[in-house]
């Protein structure tokens, strides 16, 4: 069974920054991608963003520009700083891996609250 932890939620003013930590823990198959997405109240989950292991990554229209993701293979975390915030950027964010052979796994979530 993969566990992941999610860190770095908070409540932050407008304009602020906050940063997202997400680490799974060990397992002997490789890690995929790794990726965050947010839940709203009232809203479906969405995609923030998502990396792959070679580094590519991808984002949500939204947040280009403001937030950046990030991973540490050797530490098998994935990171994402958050720039320039808006109330509308509040929710519940939600780390994803997916390992070869085992699937997908989620974090519990963190929340993210910015204030205007």
């Amino acid at each position: 069974q993969v566990r992941l932890v999610e860190s770095g939620g908070g409540l932050v003013q407008a304009g602020g920054s906050l940063r997202l930590s997400c680490t799974a823990s060990r397992t002997s198959f490789s890690i995929n991608s790794m990726g965050w997405y947010r839940q709203a109240p009232g809203k479906q989950r969405e995609l923030v963003a998502t990396i792959t292991g070679p580094g590519t990554t991808n984002y949500a229209d939204s947040v280009k520009g403001r937030f950046t993701i990030s991973r540490d293979n050797a530490k098998n975390t994935v990171y994402l700083q958050m720039n320039s915030l808006k109330p509308e950027d509040t929710a519940v964010y939600y780390c994803r891996t997916v390992i070869v052979v085992l699937g997908d796994y989620w974090g519990q979530g963190t929340q993210v609250t910015v204030s205007s």
